[in-house]
């Protein structure tokens, strides 16, 4: 087998700028409405704007991949509660 390539690091940021840029979206519409009041609450106690996104992006990451894991809908209820636990991680599914 050949060493990984500069394509798998191209894929990964790839995918994070997907997510960053669906969590901006997000905020912008105010859909879901958690999505504009954690990113306001965390710019409020001091976070940096692309901390936010990226932990933001990560609680959506870790729900499409429990989407795709459990061949389900997503689940907004699920989303808006681990982004209100933010600056908290959900733990990722294993």
């Amino acid at each position: 087998m050949s060493e990984p390539t500069d394509i798998d690091n191209d894929d990964e940021a790839f995918a994070e700028s997907t997510l960053v840029q669906a969590v901006e979206n997000q905020i912008e519409t105010d859909n879901p409405p958690a999505a504009k009041a954690i990113f306001n609450k965390l710019t409020l106690v001091g976070y940096e704007r692309e901390e936010i996104l990226t932990l933001m992006a990560h609680v959506l990451a870790v729900e499409i991949d429990a989407m795709l894991d459990e061949d389900r809908a997503f689940n907004t209820e699920w989303y808006e509660t681990a982004l209100r636990k933010l600056p908290e991680l959900p733990p990722e599914n294993t």
